[in-house]
């Protein structure tokens, strides 16, 4: 994906501007790293164990912050300065990868440093993910949410699930620890290209007068009372405990089932990048030509088919499709969901309420990871992909039942001007 790219939207260019520029490619480069960890990180557990409940723990560790500290990030992002609390970040996590990498180079990093590392790296991503979220609308024309959102998403899985992957595991044969180098010196250069966006979001100073506890229930009263988004923060979990039970396993199934070394597992990978980058160039269209009820519809029905194939077709070339098919429906769900909330949650909250939404719908990671590493453990890793496929179509049957009553249409009809921006 090109920069020019991002100036064109439908038959009138719609320029983006120079600060979702940055923001684009500091999400670019820091997730070509994040990549290169997430195929190195567990088949470093992997040398270090051969129990899947224990390699499974490794994502349990990353996902476990989602659930953790979703609303006092969600605070933090409507009480401080976006821009700065994001480069703050992304030196931490520097730091931290470049600990663990100086510990596989000296001998003495074991599964509990990696646990702990990962621990902290979610949590960096909480905060980044969340806070990067709020500053979009801020410095981006309304008019582009949706193709801004998508071009955001299209960059982070191109890095961490294409390009990344393929590099993490082509240098994981070189060396254990280039991986975790080369993500290290990423968010550097990412803290580098936030810093010189010259907006952010404006702080709410009058804020700070209330209690903290408050403010964060303040965000949490406001989501839950809206029928709507409560709803899709429910249904995301859902979906994502299905699909990390399937992720968390997925390194155990592709050695000793299709038999595939680091590399052929960092294709595998590679394969949901191909489907999110297909998504994020066409979920607009396609949101535009089915709606959004019909595009969430169509979403879990695509990630009901991928489930499917993996548990009854055991094929790498089925896989490697399986995989593109689960990225474009879960990237277009979350063009969708995310341009929602950035339309109908009013932004003095939109910080807090994002992340309340999102300890709902992330708290589904670490339990898919746990559920699958302990399903995988005892019935075998097809049936983790069984079970997925049977929740998904019930989630696609639910969302069918919606899309008829129009739910998102009367959401969006009965949101008042106040309520919108």
């Amino acid at each position: 994906m090109s920069a020019s790219t991002m100036e064109e939207a439908g038959s009138q260019p719609l320029r983006l501007g120079s600060d979702f520029s940055r923001l684009w490619w500091s999400a670019a480069v820091s997730s070509l790293g994040d990549g290169a960890t997430i195929a190195a990180s567990p088949l470093l557990a992997a040398q270090l164990t051969d129990d899947p409940r224990l390699i499974g723990a490794a994502s349990v560790a990353f996902t476990a912050p989602f659930v953790l500290f979703g609303i006092p990030a969600g605070l933090l992002a409507d009480r401080v300065d976006i821009r700065k609390m994001m480069v703050r970040v992304d030196i931490v996590r520097a730091a931290l990868l470049a600990t663990l990498t100086v510990g596989i180079l000296g001998g003495w990093a074991g599964l509990p440093l990696l646990y702990g590392c990962m621990f902290l790296l979610g949590t960096g991503e909480v905060l980044s993910r969340n806070a990067a979220q709020v500053l979009v609308p801020f410095i981006t024309p309304k008019a582009g949410l949706s193709i801004a959102n998508a071009r955001i998403m299209g960059a982070q899985e191109a890095g961490t699930g294409f390009i990344g992957p393929l590099l993490g595991a082509l240098i994981f044969g070189v060396a254990v620890a280039l991986p975790f180098g080369v993500d290290a010196a990423t968010f550097l250069c990412s803290a580098v290209l936030v810093s010189r966006i010259r907006h952010t979001r404006p702080i709410e100073r009058g804020a700070d007068r209330a209690g903290v506890m408050s403010e964060m229930m303040a965000g949490a009263k406001w989501l839950f009372s809206h029928q709507l988004l409560r709803s899709l923060a429910l249904v995301s979990c859902f979906i994502n405990l299905a699909g990390n039970a399937m992720l968390a396993v997925l390194v155990v199934y592709s050695g000793r089932e299709l038999h595939l070394g680091a590399f052929g597992y960092g294709v595998l990978l590679a394969c949901q990048a191909v489907g999110a980058v297909l998504a994020s160039r066409f979920a607009p269209a396609l949101t535009q030509r089915l709606g959004r009820e019909g595009a969430l519809v169509a979403t879990a029905v695509l990630i009901t088919v991928s489930e499917t194939v993996l548990a009854t077709v055991p094929s790498v070339y089925a896989a490697g499709a399986a995989l593109t098919i689960f990225a474009c429906g879960t990237v277009t769900w979350n063009v969708v969901v995310v341009v929602l909330r950035q339309t109908l949650v009013p932004q003095h909250l939109l910080g807090r309420a994002n992340s309340v939404y999102r300890l709902v719908s992330w708290g589904g990671l670490p339990l898919g990871a746990a559920a699958g590493g302990i399903l995988a453990a005892e019935i075998g890793t097809r049936a983790v992909f069984g079970v997925g496929a049977a929740a998904m179509a019930l989630v696609a049957v639910a969302l069918l039942a919606g899309a008829r009553r129009h739910w998102i249409t009367r959401a969006e009809q009965a949101a008042s001007p106040a309520g919108t921006n």
